[in-house]
């Protein structure tokens, strides 16, 4: 039974397993075409992810934008003569900004992103089931704002972070084919299945930032992001056998243990995140801007589970994640040709946290570099269009991870992941 637990233990690692994969930089559709650049640039109520100082940059009473991306994602997986493609939903991450003028130095807002989300879906019976079948994990960022201008060249501002999520994973208990010996019509297939899922409490954290006008043409940012701690405290269980008379025979020998009768807790961090930014505008219709991001996944060192004592004490768990920090290299331009008109181009290069001896399918780290493009088009002098387009490849990339299924055994092989990802926005000032 204590391998059984450690199989179920393995798939709670998901929850913060998805390394640069699970970080989200979806929250506006003219960033989204620039390589989601913005800690330098004044961006009005969309600057209160990217730097709450640019907040101060809104030129009407009302600054709103919404929008929404589609997350369409390619993942494989390569051992020997052995592959298998995952089979993924769409995610959907999403925006929302409402930006007020209050002075002429003074602005207020609040926002609601999705910062952190992921989906993969490797199916029920394949090689790796054992570690992870499909996952699902929403966050959503609840944020009040204030930017303050206290000279002409220099902004600062604040926002408060309250997030909440919710997560669901499925992974075999036993392996794939394991009961196959008894019958030869159970060998390619996973006898039973845990669904693991829970929300998590609120987490609270805080978001600074600062913009200085050096002349007309170059703009500098910083900004910080703090670590937010997500716990789940009463996560639940569901068991799925792949048949009657498997679920007859694995309840006769108790080698199952009653997950769905307790619940478990673990927590995990959401990584800070520090910006810096120059932006430099040659010309009225050209916006150039480069920006290094360094994102804090060293706080990720180990997973700890544990489970009801009523129930399943005695079977706690730590996991060992190890986790180093990474930069993203982004850079971004802005062409206005026309009044009504402005096309965009970007790219960034990603590192993974993730090591190479503790590599899971769960969603697979590697680098990556992203292409994007994108456009704004006003039919209405306050009403805006925004639209954009990221290609994301991950370069191929060999990992183990240990097998829960066996010890001293190691699960293996090649991934390679690319996603494309279509974003659409409106704005409007007032």
């Amino acid at each position: 039974m204590k391998k059984i637990f450690s199989l179920v233990a393995c798939s709670l690692v998901s929850l913060s397993m998805m390394a640069e994969g699970y970080q989200v930089n979806l929250q506006s559709a003219k960033q989204a075409g620039m390589g989601h650049v913005g800690t330098s640039m004044k961006l009005g109520a969309e600057s209160m992810h990217f730097n709450p100082a640019g907040l101060t940059s809104i030129n009407k009473t009302v600054d709103l934008s919404a929008g929404v991306s589609g997350v369409f994602t390619n993942a494989k997986y390569r051992n020997g003569d052995y592959s298998h493609k995952a089979d993924n939903e769409v995610s959907t991450p999403m925006y929302f900004y409402a930006g007020f003028k209050i002075y002429d130095n003074l602005a207020a807002g609040i926002s609601v992103t999705t910062p952190y989300g992921s989906g993969l879906n490797w199916g029920k019976d394949w090689a790796g089931a054992h570690l992870v079948q499909d996952i699902s994990l929403k966050s959503f960022n609840f944020q009040p704002t204030i930017a303050w201008k206290p000279i002409d060249k220099l902004s600062i501002g604040a926002g408060l972070m309250v997030m909440t999520g919710d997560v669901a994973i499925s992974r075999a208990l036993l392996p794939l084919g394991s009961l196959g010996a008894l019958n030869p019509d159970w060998k390619d297939v996973v006898p039973v299945s845990a669904t693991l899922s829970g929300k998590s409490k609120l987490g609270v954290g805080f978001n600074v930032g600062a913009q200085y006008e050096i002349n007309d043409k170059f703009t500098v940012g910083v900004s910080y992001r703090s670590r937010v701690k997500m716990k789940v405290n009463a996560g639940t269980a569901e068991l799925t056998y792949a048949s009657e008379a498997m679920k007859k025979l694995l309840e006769s020998t108790g080698k199952v243990p009653p997950l769905d009768k307790g619940t478990f807790t673990a927590s995990m961090p959401m990584p800070s995140n520090l910006n810096a930014g120059v932006t430099y505008k040659p010309t009225e219709k050209i916006t150039l801007v480069a920006e290094l991001q360094f994102v804090g996944w060293a706080a990720y060192d180990s997973l700890n589970i544990r489970f009801s004592e009523e129930v399943l004490g005695g079977y706690d768990i730590k996991a060992e994640k190890n986790y180093r920090n990474t930069f993203i290299y982004r850079i971004g331009a802005q062409f206005k040709t026309t009044d009504r008109l402005d096309l965009r181009v970007g790219a960034y290069y990603d590192e993974t946290p993730v090591r190479s001896y503790l590599y899971n399918p769960e969603t697979p780290g590697m680098n990556k570099l992203g292409l994007t493009c994108g456009f704004s088009f006003r039919p209405l002098e306050n009403f805006s269009i925004d639209g954009a387009f990221t290609y994301t490849h991950g370069f191929e990339r060999f990992g183990s991870y240990p097998d829960p299924s066996a010890k001293d055994k190691q699960f293996s092989g090649k991934y390679k992941v690319s996603a494309f990802t279509p974003t659409i926005g409106l704005s409007y000032q007032f």
